[in-house]
């Protein structure tokens, strides 16, 4: 599997491109995180990854959206943006994912990443936006790779993304990025209207026909303004996502990333481990994207390094969410976040003003942590990789978790057959 990922990989992107991935992302990024430990031992936290939102304006108007895109639009400037990507390049850091709204909607998007040749980046894209003529320029500066959002079949698709004829603008844009031979990766959001369409060894199959390298599922969170409940995944249906993943990673010449799992199998939350924090369009400093409550913000005195190590509100985040659970705090305990927020008088990041109360309303769900489920990874590969560099850096380590009362919680949420039951799963984990 790893052989022939390798050769598709080599036979089908452009040399400068893939030469760019494999030092910016690969060696520098696994540089970052070795210093990234280093820092934990002395008990400072930076996170070796930043996500940064850069435009909250989006074309497209998604189910769930938690940005606040109809509002007017809000980005954040060059000189703002070089000034934290090369603060954080200082203290080791060549990684950074940019997102949204839709980041191809920034005008000076293609001008920060020529500024950067020494850094890669992630470009999170609804995709409608690429056209031949940026696919081009991505290729010229050799240091992004688009992750282009799919969320579905055409119908469902157009459905949840509020538009029509969203699904076969995006898969234009998915083959300009192909013929351009960029590294191109795609992302869905796994949720009730997608999971039997996308999560299949059918649809990864068509994706590496068309030239796709990489894919992410990662589960839908019901937050926001107008969360839709009915499209978030039952406890069993977690476990669902998480075995196929594993199943297709020992099986397809496909990457297949996943940000929630140690190679064990055992859930983890990249927020609470500190592997990534985000920057809000507006410039507040987040805990991950959909928490959107915050104390610092990037146009205040201090590098992004000295705002973030010296965040008392980001470390009781961290701590809060790590004592709870080894989940999402947003699905499994949004008091906490609130209860976080009022410790230290955040500030609602959002432009709607509505966070907190947004908060209050939210009914406790199920997220990745599902003690007594955990599915180990099968290819060598990626225990290799998930041993060296990515675990949950001790995060839990003092925690006291009732292992025993949420395995019975879940278990009780399964549903009856024919649908998967949670002692199916477990069996099939043996």
């Amino acid at each position: 599997m790893v052989a022939r990922l390798l050769y598709r990989v080599w036979r089908t992107t452009d040399a400068r491109v893939l030469w760019k991935f494999v030092w910016n992302f690969g060696v520098k990024g696994a540089r970052s995180m070795f210093r990234f430990k280093r820092r934990l031992r002395r008990g400072v936290v930076f996170p070796p990854f930043l996500h940064l939102s850069i435009i909250n304006s989006c074309n497209l108007r998604c189910q769930g959206c938690w940005v606040d895109v109809d509002a007017p639009r809000e980005a954040l400037g060059l000189d703002v943006l070089n000034r934290v990507i090369r603060d954080a390049k200082r203290h080791g850091n060549a990684f950074f994912g940019l997102l949204g709204g839709e980041p191809l909607l920034h005008p000076g998007l293609m001008t920060l990443l020529a500024a950067h040749p020494d850094c890669y980046f992630q470009v999170f894209t609804n995709g409608t936006l690429i056209t031949e003529r940026v696919a081009a320029q991505l290729r010229r500066l050799g240091n992004a790779s688009p992750i282009i959002s799919i969320e579905g079949s055409e119908v469902v698709s157009d459905q949840r993304r509020g538009r029509p004829e969203v699904y076969a603008r995006t898969l234009r844009g998915l083959e300009h990025c192909i013929r351009a031979r960029l590294l191109t990766g795609v992302a869905t959001s796994v949720c009730q209207s997608n999971i039997d369409d996308l999560l299949t060894e059918g649809w990864l199959r068509e994706l590496i026909r068309l030239g796709v390298h990489y894919v992410w599922f990662y589960t839908y969170r019901p937050v926001g303004p107008n969360p839709n409940y009915d499209l978030a995944l039952r406890p069993d249906q977690h476990l669902q996502v998480r075995r196929f993943v594993v199943d297709m990673r020992a099986r397809l010449p496909l990457a297949m990333i996943d940000a929630y799992y140690d190679g064990q199998g055992r859930s983890l939350c990249p927020m609470a481990t500190g592997i990534s924090h985000h920057v809000s369009p507006r410039g507040w400093i987040e805990p991950c994207p959909v928490i959107q409550v915050a104390c610092e913000n990037i146009h205040q005195s201090g590098s992004v390094f000295e705002l973030m190590t010296q965040s008392a509100f980001l470390d009781d985040m961290r701590r809060t969410a790590a004592q709870a659970m080894r989940g999402c705090v947003v699905l499994e305990r949004p008091d906490l976040i609130q209860a976080v927020a009022r410790r230290h008088a955040a500030t609602d990041s959002t432009a709607r003003g509505t966070v907190l109360a947004e908060m209050a309303a939210m009914e406790p769900r199920f997220s990745q942590w599902l003690p007594g489920g955990e599915i180990p990874e099968r290819h060598w590969a990626y225990r290799l990789v998930k041993r060296v560099f990515f675990s949950d850096f001790g995060a839990y380590r003092q925690a006291r978790h009732d292992v025993a009362a949420k395995q019975q919680q879940w278990q009780q949420q399964c549903p009856p057959t024919p649908a998967p039951t949670a002692a199916a799963h477990l069996n099939t984990l043996q």
